[in-house]
C-alpha cells in the first residue's frame, strides 16, 4: 500500500520528514535564474527551467537524507503552462530517484469533478484506446469540507491504483481557528473531519496500521495534535508548520506512536532557502540545502526514535 512504502522509506533512511519543492522566483540562486533569462529572456519559459534545474539540483543531494518531497502546485501554476510541465517533470525526476512524491494541492469537488482531480493527479485518463497517466503523483492532499461526496473518488482512485491522500483536518495558519475549532454538537470541527477520514478509510488498512485517507495536522497547534494521534490510531500525518511557521522538534514528536511511526514532517523554506544564509550568493545552494535536511532529521531523531 502507497503509505507502507512511505513508512518504509521512512525507516530506511530513518528520518520522518519530507522537503516541501515550493519554488519562487526570489528562491532561485542568481546564477542559475541568470543563465535562464539570458536563454528564453524574461518570460515564464525562463523561470519555469529555472525552477527544474533547482529543483534537479535539491533532489540530487536530497534523495538518500529525505523519504519523500511535496511540490507546492500553486508554485507552479504560478507560471501557467511552462509551470505546470516543470511540476510534472519534477514529480517524474524525484520518483525515478526513488524518492515518494506528495502534490499539494488542496483539491476538492464532488461528482465527476472530484473524480477529474482524482484521475490526474493520482490516476490515469483513457484517450482512444490508450491509457495515460497525466502527472503520476504518490499522494495527494485534499480538502474534506464538502463532506464525504469530496473524499471517496478520491479514495476509489488510491484503492485501484494503490495511492494515498491527505485530508485537511487541523492546518498550521494562525486564523484555521476561526472554522476548524468551531463546535459542532459535542465535537469541534477538526475532530468530526479526522473522525470522517478515519471512518472513509477503514477498509484501506495496510502493513503499518494506517489507512490510504491520512490526515494534515499542523505543528503549530502541539496539544491538537497530540489529541488526534491518540484518537485517529489508523491515520497517517502529514505535518506541515515546523520550522520557519514556529513548530519545534517537541511539538512534532506528539505526531507519532510509541514506535516512531504513522507521520512525515515538512519543511520548505528552510531547506530551499538555506543558501541565502551562507554568503556564497547560491553557488553552494545544494550544500546548505542537504546541510539543512540532515539538521532537520537529526533535531527530529532527538526527540524521538524510530523502530
Amino acid at each position: 500500500m502507497s503509505i507502507d512504502r512511505l513508512q518504509s522509506l521512512i525507516r530506511t533512511r530513518r528520518n520522518p520528514t519530507v522537503a516541501g519543492l515550493d519554488p519562487r522566483v526570489e528562491y532561485i540562486p542568481p546564477h542559475i535564474l541568470k543563465k535562464h533569462i539570458e536563454e528564453k529572456g524574461e518570460t515564464l519559459e525562463a523561470a519555469a527551467d529555472a525552477f527544474f534545474e533547482f529543483n534537479r539540483g535539491l533532489i540530487d543531494v536530497l534523495w538518500d537524507v529525505v523519504p519523500a518531497v511535496k511540490p507546492q502546485l500553486a508554485c507552479y501554476e504560478l507560471l501557467g503552462p511552462p509551470g505546470m510541465e516543470t511540476f510534472k517533470k519534477t514529480v517524474d525526476y524525484a520518483r525515478a530517484a526513488g524518492l515518494y512524491v506528495i502534490a499539494d494541492g488542496k483539491r476538492n469537488d464532488i461528482g465527476s469533478t472530484a473524480e477529474a482531480y482524482s484521475q490526474a493527479f493520482l490516476g490515469s485518463v483513457r484517450v482512444g484506446g490508450t491509457e495515460l497517466t497525466p502527472f503520476g503523483c504518490d499522494a495527494l492532499t485534499v480538502n474534506a469540507y464538502l463532506g464525504s461526496d469530496g473524499v471517496k473518488p478520491f479514495i476509489r482512485t488510491c484503492q485501484e491504483r494503490d495511492k494515498a491522500i491527505f485530508v485537511l483536518v487541523k492546518t498550521s495558519n494562525p486564523s484555521s481557528g476561526e472554522l476548524q475549532d468551531m463546535i459542532a454538537g459535542d465535537r469541534v470541527v477538526y475532530k468530526v473531519v479526522g473522525d470522517l477520514a478515519e471512518r472513509l478509510g477503514k477498509d484501506t488498512v495496510g502493513e503499518y496500521g494506517y489507512t490510504c485517507v491520512g490526515a494534515v495536522v499542523g505543528a503549530t497547534y502541539p496539544s491538537d495534535l497530540r489529541e488526534l494521534r491518540r484518537r485517529l490510531d489508523k491515520t497517517f500525518f502529514l505535518v506541515p508548520g515546523y520550522g520557519a511557521q514556529g513548530g519545534s522538534a517537541e511539538d512534532v514528536r506528539h505526531a507519532f506512536n510509541r514506535f516512531g511511526h504513522g507521520a512525515v514532517i515538512n519543511s520548505s523554506r528552510a531547506i530551499l532557502c538555506a543558501w541565502q544564509k551562507t554568503g556564497k550568493n547560491g553557488k553552494d545552494y545544494t550544500d546548505a540545502a542537504r546541510e539543512a535536511a540532515v539538521t532537520m532529521k537529526n533535531d527530529i531523531k532527538s526527540v524521538m526514535t524510530i523502530v
